[in-house]
């Protein structure tokens, strides 16, 4: 049984976070989704002094056997040399993790091949890819909920050892094709709304992937509870981030949502439990043309806008010193009263 126990962001400070951003010397709300950011960080750790400590992206990844139904153009292997690339420090997520300082792990949750042991690849491993959900289910429910388990204890694991703000990275060829029947489903989204080219399919292979994807659902759609939905269509990667995602908050860390794959794991753990909504830092809106409709169903507020569709965590690696930089703001920003400096606030009006 799932049970994780995530409390609403505190708002006893809600008063003294304001007056303490809104006293700063600026005019009232003019550094806008800084303010925003620095006052949602501040509640959720529960101080008027918040502060990130030992940033962290989890890549993981996973192979999806509904490729059989030509839903990609790219073949499956990538997913296995890529995963080997991430672990050498290697693709976007490789070089930014290290622009700016984010520690990385990378988890094989299902992928369909044997790594040496010898890499640093965290072994997570339900099997060997997720199953073609045209034909059956994705995972059982026993399986799911394993991933969900293992995702948690990755995280819990890196929280003891002083982690606070936490983001997500996906690798697995296929992906978009799960995340786009979640979208459709847990925020009741005609499908033809929520597929698009993935990784790079033209207008006759989009057709095919919706006809593909919308079969699925009607033959196979036989429940509306959150975890038999991710069972049914989702993919192992997908799962046990949800399972991260969920064991954060309820760790009351930061967690920066990335693309169009992690949003899809993030609306399935805002269906076991919307309370984990709280913790969330949207980093930016993908290209993928279904992530803005993820955003608007989470009311989300994403920091950057860069037409980035890469995935793997890239979009949480560039919005990370955005969010160093609101923090900063709240802390080491001088007040009116620090710089003696005349007080502006009743002229304008707070952002927050």
């Amino acid at each position: 049984m799932i049970n994780f126990k995530i409390d609403p962001i505190c708002t006893d400070l809600d008063d003294k976070i304001k007056y303490k951003i809104d006293h700063k010397t600026k005019p009232l709300g003019s550094l806008g989704k800084l303010e925003k950011i620095a006052f949602q960080v501040a509640k959720i750790q529960k101080t008027l002094q918040p502060k990130l400590s030992k940033p962290h992206i989890v890549v993981v990844g996973s192979d999806h056997n509904i490729c059989e139904e030509g839903v990609s153009p790219c073949p499956q292997e990538i997913t296995w040399q890529q995963m080997i690339n991430f672990s050498q420090g290697g693709g976007g997520i490789g070089l930014l993790a290290k622009q700016y300082n984010i520690e990385l792990s990378i988890v094989d949750a299902g992928v369909d091949y044997d790594f040496n042991e010898s890499t640093s690849i965290i072994n997570a491993k339900v099997k060997k890819g997720s199953g073609n959900f045209l034909k059956g289910s994705a995972m059982t429910r026993k399986e799911c909920i394993q991933a969900i388990e293992n995702g948690a204890k990755i995280v819990a694991d890196i929280h003891k050892k002083g982690c606070n703000v936490i983001a997500f990275g996906e690798m697995g060829i296929g992906n978009t094709s799960p995340a786009s029947i979640l979208l459709s489903l847990y925020a009741d989204i005609p499908l033809k709304e929520c597929v698009g080219a993935g990784s790079g399919l033209n207008t006759d292979g989009i057709k095919h992937k919706f006809k593909v994807l919308n079969t699925a659902i009607e033959n196979n759609l036989t429940s509306n509870d959150p975890i038999d939905i991710l069972s049914q269509f989702g993919g192992l990667e997908i799962a046990t981030i949800t399972g991260g995602m969920l064991k954060a908050a309820e760790l009351n860390m930061l967690i920066i949502n990335d693309g169009f794959i992690i949003t899809s794991a993030l609306l399935a753990a805002h269906a076991i439990n919307n309370n984990v909504i709280d913790y969330v830092i949207h980093s930016h809106e993908s290209k993928e043309g279904g992530h803005s409709l993820m955003i608007n169903f989470l009311k989300g507020n994403p920091i950057l806008d860069l037409d980035l569709r890469l995935g793997e965590g890239t979009g949480a690696a560039l919005a990370y010193p955005i969010i160093e930089g609101a923090i900063a703001m709240i802390n080491d920003m001088t007040s009116f009263e620090e710089a003696d400096i005349t007080d502006t606030t009743e002229h304008g009006e707070s952002v927050l």
